[in-house]
């Protein structure tokens, strides 16, 4: 039972833990590498810049804090009986703007819009579990699912709840009403995002009276506006800077390890990687990415183990290795691909959201080049790769991204990569009945030996290029403190003044 324990969570520190001091006065503005793309809960997963945004104007079921593990939020409690039903115990002291609550009906309407499919939601896959909804009474509401589904308060720690009868009149993309500790003051895409402190916020005034998020995709410039004074935290910085930042008065700047891993993804549902795995191996085989990791990384971050899980994340497979680096055998698989003579690949990379992404592409290209496969290198904004990629469905042959997932386990990262999953673009069938099977579990042991053999699965017909696990490298003013938080959720409620 899960009730006691969180109940405890919840007298340690309440839903959105704050650091709080309604005495003082402060401002706070976050400088994002990419822009924010919509303001709608249910119509993102991309924690850095949208969720992170969204986190401070509405609440959810539950929440991860930087200490990673998951605390109380709208629901106070929950437990889950027969395996199948989960019931979460609701505050009753969140109110939307418009005077409604945050109750047992509004979370039922809320995981009802995701999981219609006309909604679109890129979060429906891992609700989809999901059978039923029941609401007991206004301060209890329960989740029946078709099958076991242990990691379903952690995937509810990213569903944000918004106001029924607010979004029906209102654009949710565009436009923001929630429970949480801010209101939306404006969202210019593009530009910036700028929020205002509730002054009757359930769980007492913010730090922070004005939040914003500027947008500023270019290093340098987010560099020169934090030397400036113009913003107090910034992120995803080329980690060659830490030093330069630390002998400037006034700032510092670190670095943490993060949950996010970086790839070269490749559509395995088109040809040439359609049922080619030889050739996906080829590519793997030609990079040497520790002379990547030093030469452009400055030596951060690791070398993933030929998975799309890393340390972090139950699930990890520790017996498998990294590809070596073998041009040899990279040449004499591209061969066996039916490509002795070549080809040409189309690699779309998306601007400012991952880590020098444009360096660490022309660099993989430039060793793909000593094989013989060439690349077209498309670099886009952040908002069309995204459209493309998800929504669209029209992913080029190669495309550079970064992934993480806030559960921390294998059933929401792999989950990713599932057969018929909007972000997959693989069709490694029996990597995916694993993952099915794995997800349908409680057993520990049970679920750990199947998720191996999916890891393993996949490293011998990789969906992807794989590299790195991603640094998070960050700088800050001296008047404030962060609690570092390796998952690129960035939150004003994680910070406070610097005594």
């Amino acid at each position: 039972m899960f009730h006691s324990r969180f109940l405890k969570a919840a007298a340690a520190g309440v839903a959105f833990v704050l650091s709080a001091s309604a005495a003082l006065a402060e401002d706070m503005t976050f400088a994002l590498s990419a822009n924010v793309v919509t303001l709608d809960p249910h119509m993102t997963n991309t924690v850095g810049t949208d969720l992170s945004v969204i986190s401070h104007i509405y609440t959810p079921l539950v929440i991860r804090q930087p200490d990673m593990k998951i605390h109380p939020a709208a629901a106070k409690s929950w437990e889950v009986t027969d395996g199948l039903t989960w019931t979460f115990h609701l505050r009753d002291d969140l109110v939307f703007p418009d005077g409604s609550k945050l109750d047992a009906e509004v979370v039922k309407w809320n995981i009802e819009r995701i999981l219609n499919p006309e909604t679109k939601s890129p979060v429906r896959a891992w609700l989809s579990t999901i059978k039923e909804i029941k609401v007991v009474d206004p301060v209890t509401v329960q989740f029946v699912t078709d099958k076991p589904f242990a990691s379903l308060p952690d995937q509810m720690s990213q569903i944000f709840m918004m106001s029924p009868a607010w979004t029906k009149s209102h654009n949710p993309a565009i436009e923001a009403s929630g429970t949480g500790p801010y209101d939306l003051v404006s969202y210019v895409s593009g530009d910036r995002v700028t929020l205002k402190a509730k002054a009757n916020y359930a769980d007492g005034k913010p730090t922070f009276d004005n939040v914003s998020f500027r947008v500023i995709p270019e290093d340098s410039s987010r560099i020169a506006a934090l030397l400036a004074g113009e913003v107090d935290f910034i992120a995803g910085i080329p980690p060659f800077e830490l030093e330069r930042i630390n002998a400037t008065d006034g700032v510092s700047a670190s670095s943490v390890p993060s949950t996010r891993m970086v790839y070269v993804k490749f559509n395995n549902l088109k040809p040439p990687f359609a049922g080619n795995t030889k050739l996906k191996l080829a590519l793997n085989y030609a990079i040497d990415k520790e002379a990547l990791r030093e030469a452009i990384w400055d030596g951060q971050g690791e070398l993933s183990r030929c998975q799309p899980l890393n340390p972090a994340y139950f699930g990890y497979n520790p017996d498998l290795k990294p590809f070596p680096y073998d041009p040899e055998k990279a040449k004499s698989l591209l061969a066996e691909a039916g490509f002795a003579g070549g080809l040409t690949l189309e690699f779309e990379v998306p601007m400012g959201r991952y880590l020098l992404a444009s360096e660490m592409a022309q660099a993989i290209a430039a060793q793909w080049a000593e094989i013989g496969v060439n690349t077209k290198i498309v670099e886009m904004e952040y908002g069309r790769w995204i459209d493309k990629y998800q929504n669209a469905g029209q992913m080029a042959e190669l495309s550079y991204i970064g992934q993480s997932w806030p559960t921390l386990n294998a059933d929401g990262m792999l989950g990713l990569l599932e057969p018929g999953n909007i972000y997959a673009y693989y069709d490694n069938e029996e990597f995916g009945k694993l993952i099915r099977e794995a997800r349908s579990l409680t057993d520990t042991d049970q679920r750990l030996a199947l998720y191996k053999k999916a890891t393993e699965s996949f490293c011998a017909s990789p969906a992807h290029l794989v590299l790195f696990d991603q640094p998070t490298p960050y700088a800050l003013r001296d008047r404030i403190k962060w609690q570092t938080r390796p998952d690129d959720v960035f939150r004003a409620m994680d910070i406070s003044v610097a005594q």
